[in-house]
């Protein structure tokens, strides 16, 4: 709870730059996207509306930016196929054996939201 107050007044404290990176022509508003954790190493829950919910196991080493995974069975949509994920700037993409991605995912708020190739809303939390 003290670390979403202190994003919260971050957030509103830093509302007033975003004049000057309009001046700048920074792409990025004034309130940045929450920081992804250093490590996806561990389970994660994969969540979706109206379907039982899955462990996902991630591993790779502390500030690795991809890795495999293993889910732990009966996971929502085609996520029983996931076996690799790739982290880029804040998009969490978890792909298949072929990399074919199967849902694509962005931190905020101390989890991941995201969709699956199908459409259908995710999340991803500890």
């Amino acid at each position: 709870m003290r670390k979403v107050a202190i994003i919260g007044m971050l957030a509103l404290l830093t509302g007033g730059c975003a004049g000057d990176q309009l001046a700048t022509g920074a792409s990025q508003p004034a309130a940045v996207l929450a920081k992804a954790p250093d490590t996806m190493s561990g389970r994660w829950i994969l969540a979706a509306p109206n379907a039982p919910t899955c462990g996902l196991n991630f591993t790779g080493t502390t500030a690795a930016r991809e890795g495999r995974l293993a889910p732990e069975g009966g996971c929502p949509e085609r996520f029983f196929l996931a076996r690799r994920w790739t982290l880029n700037d804040q998009a969490l993409t978890i792909g298949d054996e072929d990399n074919t991605a199967l849902g694509e995912f962005s931190f905020a708020a101390g989890r991941f939201d995201g969709r699956s190739a199908a459409d259908v809303p995710l999340t991803l939390s500890r």
